[in-house]
């Protein structure tokens, strides 16, 4: 059973910056695609961010591309959203994706509508002035 365990987000200043973390576990290969989806009111949800836990090749969306950077512990299982120059638009529910197809990754910088295997909890990331 796949689990998707996220920590981290809270609130943050303007040009500020968060680190989120997602704990992942029960895939039953170590080459998958785990990484971040945000959903804020009235607008679409978006996929910001993936990485292959095995290659570690990072995809951003444009709209956090040189903002913010995701990396994998493989050790740990565990994949890292550091957030930096926040702006009132990255605030949302920050949601922990993946899915077994590594590939997956690559519908983030296309922004293609995509239906992620699994979806953690989610947690809340408010940034303000």
């Amino acid at each position: 059973q796949v689990q998707l365990v996220e920590s981290g987000g809270g609130l943050a200043q303007l040009g500020g910056s968060l680190r989120l973390s997602c704990t992942y576990s029960g895939f039953s290969s170590d080459d998958v695609a785990v990484g971040w989806l945000r959903k804020a009111p009235g607008k679409e949800r978006e996929a910001v961010a993936c990485i292959g836990t095995r290659d570690g090749i990072p995809y951003y969306a444009g709209s956090v591309e040189g903002r913010f950077t995701v990396s994998r512990d493989r050790v740990k299982k565990t994949v890292y959203l550091q957030m930096d120059s926040l702006i009132a638009d990255d605030t949302g529910v920050y949601y922990c994706i993946g899915d077994r197809l590594r590939e997956a990754c690559g519908n983030v910088p296309t922004s293609a509508p995509y239906s992620w295997d699994y979806w953690g909890q989610g947690t809340q990331v408010t940034v303000s002035s």
